[in-house]
């Protein structure tokens, strides 16, 4: 990702709000992301897929850490493909990048969250042979939650 790069990046990041039907980032988020996309060390990384010179994709992802597996997980934060450059191999294309990345850190895993009514995308990994996990639960923390913790817990 170079900063060249960047105002595509964020034009995907805000198509993706809109099929997800969320709030796309503020001019802070933009200008955040801007920022963090191209900061050494990066505290991401990201993937553009291009169509005839058309950035029509993206995959942003990052490192956590399994104590059980005592290994990197790379942790796939988005994947997003324009609608009208699906099912033509991009989104493969992406989770490939992502996979061999992951291969080339040692990882022990990949894993990523998908909403529940995107039905078309939990099909897209399922064909991948990704399996859903139903034991797990996602819980979050917002960032006016942690302060709000932080001081009742006296820290």
């Amino acid at each position: 990702m170079t900063e060249a790069d960047v105002p595509a990046f964020i034009g995907l990041i805000e198509a993706l709000a809109d099929y997800e039907r969320l709030p796309p980032p503020d001019d802070g988020a933009r200008a955040r992301l801007a920022a963090d996309a191209v900061s050494h060390p990066p505290r991401f990384r990201v993937l553009l897929a291009e169509r005839d010179e058309l950035v029509v994709g993206y995959a942003l992802f990052f490192e956590t850490y399994s104590t059980f597996l005592a290994r990197p997980t790379l942790y796939l934060e988005d994947i997003f493909v324009l609608p009208d450059h699906r099912h033509q191999g991009v989104g493969r294309a992406l989770m490939g990048a992502v996979v061999r990345e992951a291969i080339a850190r040692d990882c022990g895993r990949v894993e990523w969250q998908v909403l529940t009514w995107n039905q078309p995308s939990v099909r897209f990994y399922q064909r991948l042979g990704a399996a859903p996990l139903d034991d797990w639960r996602g819980f979050r923390l917002t960032a006016d939650q942690f302060r709000e913790l932080a001081d009742r817990l006296g820290e």
